[in-house]
């Protein structure tokens, strides 16, 4: 079995707690089912948020799905002039026998914009306008 990482990232609409548990909640799940992967496969995972985002530390939202045992750090994304607010990356080390080319990467919402260059990614656009996947 093969150690890989996995990305994911997600925009929130507005810096609430429930809605920031939410937002990653849904990004972790997303990964774990575009990938085949349960929460035991998971090694360690990193999230980012950037500095408009203080309402509670996304590894909260993976603690509650299960991840009480996987090693989970926070870390403010870098301010770059013009990046987009109110976002959460992730990146997971997991074990799995997925080849590195079938691993999905997954962008939600506002997000879905950040990676459109990825060949294989699950992009989630909030319109119903955009195409669902990139």
């Amino acid at each position: 079995m093969a150690v890989r990482a996995v990305r994911g990232a997600t925009q929130l609409d507005s810096d609430t707690r429930d809605h920031m548990l939410e937002r990653v909640a849904e990004m972790v799940t997303d990964v774990m089912t575009s990938n085949g992967l349960e929460v035991d496969d998971f090694i360690s995972v990193i999230f980012t948020a950037t500095s408009d985002l203080v309402s509670e530390f996304p590894a909260y939202a993976a603690r509650r799905l299960g991840f009480g045992d996987v090693p989970l750090i926070c870390a403010r994304e870098l301010e770059i002039a013009g990046s987009m607010p109110r976002v959460v990356r992730m990146m997971a080390h997991v074990e799995t026998d997925l080849p590195r080319a079938d691993i999905t990467h997954v962008y939600l919402h506002g997000a879905a914009a950040l990676r459109s260059d990825l060949t294989r990614v699950r992009a989630v656009p909030d319109s119903a306008d955009e195409p669902a996947d990139g």
